[in-house]
């Protein structure tokens, strides 16, 4: 080992050291808490019941992936006997046992909101899901028809034996082990997957309200169907999950076929969670744990229907509008472009913020379109993480090249669970004549940038939409996210840099204003820090405000901690994991942390440094976690439009106000409502929606403006109401 080799891990030792000695709540375990929060929104009785249902799959759908990826890579440490100590101060063994504990804690909590408090609000509401026993003759007979003619032609019954091994069961696959007799004491097992291409829940015909029944009760009411020549003696549903994490090979010749590959094998990955039905028969349990080999501590014996994410779907019955949120309907165009026939000429004119859903993300979809058929426009260059299945900017893509533009389109193929998807529109983007490009070697591309070159009157001019979420026209209705269009010099000469970066042999250049990881972003946020903390010491003004979805560096954590100490006022705003734990006495006692779980997703990142009265204003796409600063291409962009400014001022400001969907960390790592006592009923979110229309249909532009710098005065009474 060299010497520099040495110094290296020496100092990353006494760095991990003073990191143990410091408080912080484990990443895995953070996250649990951060489930827990959209659990409470599952709870809340003031939630329509529908967006109820919605709430509780969600939880579930992200408790799916945690154990795919999170759980699974512990499960991993476990298995190598892996001793290192995080942050935290524990090791994977005890971060396991902790897990194991709070988790299974978690699904009681689940259940218990399902049966105690949905089930009765759906009842209350003239919903019913029925057993088989409770069905009346016209009931029995639809489901009799059902089976016979839709489920039964798509069942495969497999009966396990010596001769026909254990099937090897899909990821997250719901089935019903079926244990057999013939007569004499031995028994039989067979395994019935539960066809996911059929419709979780039948509704049945009803003369009053409405009623369902779960696919798996109607096909466990029909069993003897499938085994005639047998006796039913019991039949329990159980339902696996499996490791998801893919392993790539990068120095491969052929990447796309390298993840190809890794995509198959996910779907054979290790069971690393086992679940059963409350009442599962005890030959049952044996027989699977033993076939799937699997230890008590993956086991979980859930009190109710398995795989709670078909209430998402359930969510959306036809006839129901009133039992769900209103929604959220973003203005189209937006404020910012409700006067502008030319997009190009809108963004020479001054730079230009859309705040999603709130604004729609048509304009950007538009911003695409335009340049594909104009016949200015000589090339475009744009990232791709996630996407939609219909993506309207893969079509917009597909139209330029086709109409002769030059198009680059980097498709990152690593992007979790969205690679398959991302694989297809690769190619359908090659056949048409982009040129495709699946990024860096080892590195996640995650930065959110699209480059339009175009020959303008005065010269060749470069046109930039730069944001903090996805290329999705779906999520973005979803998500809240923000999205800056500019023609700025500098701006455009970074643009054409990292994209030569991303596409060549570029080595990373000095950027005039972007902020580019995995080179220089993390010494840029060090330093931004520091800045501040040196600030609060001289007796200036200082403070550090962050919006992002999870916190997690230990530097970064490490050296807000120092800010406090120093008299630097931190506020933050984290949706899901946060390892730093804020108001401790001698670490965090000037720190604010703020968690938004409500009708929409918080997804946008936004940066605020003080800088003694002259605040600088950063907004991309990277969160504090080591992967966006260490492992990704992330961008982080400044805001220097005046009015901008203000907007983002105006949407940290507003969201700090909430009292509907906001939850203060205290210094235990738990969460509570913030205090209401004396403070007007605020939700975020609502507030923002209805700023957008009010904004679109004002005639002056810098009437928008002036009310987004004081967002808490309401021009009418009735504004505030929700």
């Amino acid at each position: 080992m060299s010497n520099t080799d040495s110094k290296k891990k020496a100092e990353k030792a006494k760095l991990m050291t003073k990191w143990q000695k410091m408080p912080y709540n484990n990443r895995e375990l953070s996250w649990v808490d951060f489930n827990s929060r959209v659990l409470e929104e599952a709870c809340k009785k003031e939630n329509p019941i529908l967006e109820r249902c919605n709430f509780l799959a969600i939880t579930a759908s992200n408790l799916d992936e945690f154990f795919m990826v999170r759980v699974a890579g512990v499960l991993d440490q476990v298995h190598h006997n892996r001793k290192n100590r995080d942050a935290s101060g524990l090791m994977p063994e005890e971060v396991l046992e902790a897990l194991s504990f709070k988790i299974h804690e978690f699904a009681k909590k689940q259940y218990n909101c399902y049966n105690r408090s949905i089930i009765p609000s759906l009842r209350a509401n003239k919903i019913v899901f029925k057993e088989i026993e409770t069905l009346d003759g016209d009931q029995r007979k639809f489901v009799d028809e059902y089976f016979k003619k839709v489920v039964f032609p798509v069942l495969t019954p497999m009966a396990v034996d010596t001769s026909r091994p254990f099937p090897i069961l899909a990821n997250k696959s719901l089935n019903i082990a079926v244990c057999l007799t013939n007569g004499d004491s031995e028994e039989y097992f067979a395994v019935v997957q539960v066809p996911s291409i059929l419709p979780r829940f039948l509704e049945l015909p009803t003369r009053e309200g409405r009623a369902f029944i779960l696919l798996e009760k109607v096909i466990a009411a029909h069993l003897s169907n499938l085994f005639e020549l047998y006796n039913i003696k019991q039949y329990d549903a159980f339902r696996i999950t499996r490791d998801s994490d893919l392993d790539i090979d990068e120095d491969t010749e052929d990447l796309m076929a390298e993840i190809k590959k890794s995509i198959r094998k996910r779907k054979r990955g290790e069971p690393v969670r086992l679940e059963f039905s409350k009442k599962c028969n005890k030959e049952i349990r044996k027989f699977l744990i033993n076939a799937l080999d699997v230890t008590e501590r993956d086991i979980y014996v859930q009190h109710g229907p398995l795989d709670l994410t078909f209430l998402s779907k359930f969510a959306r019955i036809d006839g129901c509008d009133n039992l769900r949120f209103e929604p959220i309907v973003p203005v189209n165009p937006p404020a910012e472009f409700c006067d502008c026939d030319d997009i190009f000429k809108a963004i020479r004119e001054k730079d230009r913020l859309v705040h999603h859903p709130y604004e729609s993300f048509d304009v950007v979809v538009g911003f695409v379109r335009k340049a594909a058929v104009d016949p200015n426009v000589l090339a475009i260059k744009q990232t791709l993480y996630r996407v939609s299945g219909n993506s309207p900017i893969v079509a917009a893509l597909i139209k330029a090249a086709e109409n002769g533009k030059q198009v680059t389109v980097l498709v990152e193929l690593k992007a979790r669970f969205d690679e398959e998807n991302n694989i297809a529109w690769a190619n359908k983007l090659e056949k048409a004549g982009c040129h495709v490009i699946y990024g860096l070697t080892g590195l996640k591309t995650h930065c959110k940038i699209c480059l339009i070159v175009r020959r303008d009157e005065d010269g060749i001019r470069r046109y930039l939409h730069m944001g903090t979420g996805n290329y999705n026209d779906s999520t973005a209705r979803l998500y809240t996210d923000i999205g800056m269009f500019t023609c700025r010099e500098e701006y455009g000469v970074d643009a054409s840099s990292l994209f030569n970066v991303l596409t060549g042999y570029s080595f990373p250049p000095e950027y005039n204003k972007f902020i580019v990881a995995p080179n220089g972003m993390r010494t840029f946020f060090e330093n931004m820090i520091l800045q501040e903390t040196q600030n609060a010491k001289l007796g200036l003004s200082a403070s550090i405000t962050a919006k992002v979805n999870s916190l997690v560096d230990p530097q970064i954590i490490s050296m807000l901690y120092d800010a406090s100490n120093a008299g630097v006022k931190v506020q933050l705003i984290v949706r899901g994991i946060c390892c730093l734990v804020p108001n401790v006495k001698g670490f965090s006692e000037n720190i604010k942390v703020v968690s938004i779980v409500g009708q929409l997703l918080e997804h946008s990142r936004i940066f605020i440094f003080e800088n003694n009265g002259n605040p600088l204003y950063y907004m991309g796409s990277a969160d504090w976690m080591p992967r966006n600063l260490d492992r990704r291409v992330e961008l982080v962009f400044p805001v220097e439009d005046e009015d901008i400014k203000k907007r983002v001022q105006g949407v940290i400001d507003v969201s700090f106000k909430d009292t509907v969907n906001a939850r203060r960390q205290l210094n235990d790592t738990t969460y509570k409502p913030v205090e209401k006592r004396g403070k007007k009923r605020l939700n975020s979110q609502k507030y923002f929606s209805k700023l957008a229309a009010k904004a679109q249909k004002s005639v002056m532009k810098e009437s928008y403006i002036s009310t987004i710098g004081t967002p808490i005065v309401p021009v009418k009474k009735e504004e505030n109401k929700e």
